[in-house]
């Protein structure tokens, strides 16, 4: 065993008046949490030395790479790699999930974007007219006005003029010919404007993926596992009418939308106030698509929006950045 020291009569040799050990204990305890508190804030006077050596040391590290030619050319061989591999990891991850904007050209992307581009519409188009035109309704429309205008025979046919009800029938055929010509030119799309295009292409789309439409061919989506203590509801009445509320018809709306005003951003580039409508409406379609992901459990459904409109992963998935 260590051998014991008074400290009373320690301190009392040393200084020569008798000492309280109370007294001895509190110097004791103050010389402690001085020297905790100091090592915890790392202001103790070994800490302070320690880090003012360090702090010295890489400042002449850093004065003597500065003024050295081959360990700065070694630092900007590091930084050119790591640049370019950054610049690589990017592409890949890009290239993975694809545009977040773009579709690719599938038929129906094909046939919007020549409906939406003036230069691409045949001039001998007659299946797609304007305001909401079909051309069976179009022509039975014609043939009744044909029918409505047509010059009257004289019931006396004793005294009736051969030549004139020919002339009055082959001036009826050019008023009508003229007629249906004029008519064809005011529906004709070259002749429309962009929003009738637009129009045009958002019915094509409740046509396409409506409910009404795509219940008849799609299978339905999986079925989940029903627990028997579960509630059975009522079935849902019959759908009337085309469907325009659905979260594919929505989402192939605003495909249309973007796709449009992507096209007039290629050449307008400061046009700032359209680039934040972009931006709206690409989110907007990622949250409805996610939303049919979630509840369709990728069947097929899912499968249809996403192979029709020519989207990628990059149009739901992860952070959208444009």
């Amino acid at each position: 065993m260590p051998p014991r020291i008074s400290v009373q009569s320690s301190l009392k040799a040393l200084t020569g008046m008798p000492v309280k050990i109370s007294d001895v204990k509190c110097a004791i305890t103050w010389v402690l949490t001085k020297t905790y508190l100091g090592s915890a804030s790392g202001y103790s006077p070994l800490s302070n030395s320690i880090n003012t050596s360090i702090r010295a040391a890489s400042s002449k590290v850093q004065a003597r790479r500065k003024h050295d030619p081959f360990l700065m050319a070694q630092a900007r061989q590091r930084k050119a790699a790591n640049v370019s591999r950054q610049q690589v990891l990017a592409e890949e991850r890009e290239s993975s999930l694809g545009d977040p904007v773009r579709s690719q050209p599938t038929p129906f992307i094909l046939e919007m974007t020549a409906i939406q581009t003036n230069s691409h519409i045949p001039s001998s188009l007659t299946e797609d007219l304007n305001y909401y035109l079909k051309s069976n309704e179009l022509d039975a429309a014609l043939d009744f006005s044909k029918d409505l205008t047509a010059p009257l025979k004289n019931p006396d046919r004793n005294t009736a003029d051969p030549q004139v009800e020919k002339e009055a029938m082959n001036l009826h055929k050019q008023e009508h010919k003229n007629a249906q010509e004029a008519i064809n030119r005011i529906v004709n799309l070259n002749n429309g404007n962009t929003k009738d295009r637009v129009r045009l292409n958002i019915t094509k789309c409740i046509e396409t993926f409506g409910r009404h439409y795509t219940d008849s061919i799609l299978p339905p989506k999986p079925s989940a596992v029903v627990h028997e203590s579960a509630p059975v509801h009522p079935e849902r009445a019959p759908r009337v009418g085309p469907d325009t509320g659905s979260a594919e018809v929505q989402a192939a709306i605003l495909t249309v939308k973007i796709m449009n005003l992507s096209r007039h951003l290629e050449n307008a580039n400061k046009d700032k106030h359209n680039k934040r409508n972009l931006q709206l409406l690409v989110h907007k379609r990622a949250k409805l698509l996610q939303y049919v992901r979630k509840k369709e459990r990728g069947g097929p459904r899912w499968q249809n929006l996403m192979g029709t409109l020519g989207l990628s992963d990059a149009a739901w998935k992860g952070e959208i950045a444009l």
